[in-house]
C-alpha cells in the first residue's frame, strides 16, 4: 500500500513531526530532527529528551498551562487536593527540593506572579531566601498570609509534590 493516498500517507500525515513513518533512511530535515534515536520496529522515529524536564507527568501538566494559569509547588507535607492534578516528584526527604522544581519549570515557560506565604520569610534565613529568589528568576513575588496561599490552589491546574521539608515554602506559580 505505498500508493500515493493509500495507508502510509495517511500515517505520515497524522502522526506529525514528533512521530514519522519512514520507507528508507531517516534523513533529518531540520536541526530539531537531528535528534531523533532511529526508527523502531514499526518504523516510526521518536525523540528521547535529553535535557530539560524528563518527567512525562510534569511535561504533560506543563503543557496545558496557559495564559494567567497556575500550579503549585508544593512540599513534601503539603495535602492531597480533590479534583487537581498531582504530580509527585518526591524521592526522599530533601529531594528534590521546591527551588530545584522552580527552577527546572521556569526554565521552560515564562512565569508570570509567584505567590508565597508571608511567613516564609519570617521562618526561614538569608540563605533559604536568596535560594528561592535565585530560582525565580526575577518574577515577580508576592507574599500574601499563608491561608491566603492556600485559598488560590482550588484555582491551579495541578499539584507538583517535592521532597521538600522546610516549612512555608510552598509556591504558586503563575503563567505570563
Amino acid at each position: 500500500r505505498g500508493e500515493q493516498g493509500g495507508r502510509d500517507d495517511h500515517v505520515r500525515r497524522r502522526v506529525g513531526k514528533r512521530k514519522a513513518r519512514v520507507n528508507g533512511p531517516a534523513a533529518p530535515d531540520t536541526a530539531a530532527d537531528s535528534r531523533l534515536d532511529g526508527p523502531d520496529r514499526r518504523g516510526f522515529l521518536f525523540v528521547m529528551l535529553r535535557s530539560g524536564i524528563l518527567n512525562p507527568h510534569l511535561l504533560s501538566l506543563l503543557a496545558r498551562v496557559r495564559h494567567t494559569n497556575t500550579i503549585v509547588i508544593a512540599d513534601s507535607m503539603f495535602p492531597h487536593w480533590p479534583g487537581l492534578v498531582e504530580v509527585d516528584l518526591s524521592l526522599v526527604y530533601g529531594i528534590p527540593t521546591v527551588p530545584q522544581v522552580v527552577a527546572a519549570v521556569l526554565a521552560e515557560w515564562k512565569a508570570g506572579p509567584v505567590w508565597m506565604a508571608e511567613e516564609f520569610r519570617r521562618t526561614n534565613d538569608d540563605g533559604v531566601q536568596q535560594e528561592f529568589a535565585a530560582a525565580f528568576r526575577g518574577a515577580e513575588v508576592r507574599f500574601e498570609p499563608h491561608l491566603a496561599l492556600k485559598a488560590r490552589v482550588p484555582g491551579a491546574l495541578g499539584v507538583v509534590r517535592t521532597g521538600e521539608t522546610r516549612i512555608y515554602t510552598n509556591v504558586v506559580l503563575g503563567s505570563a
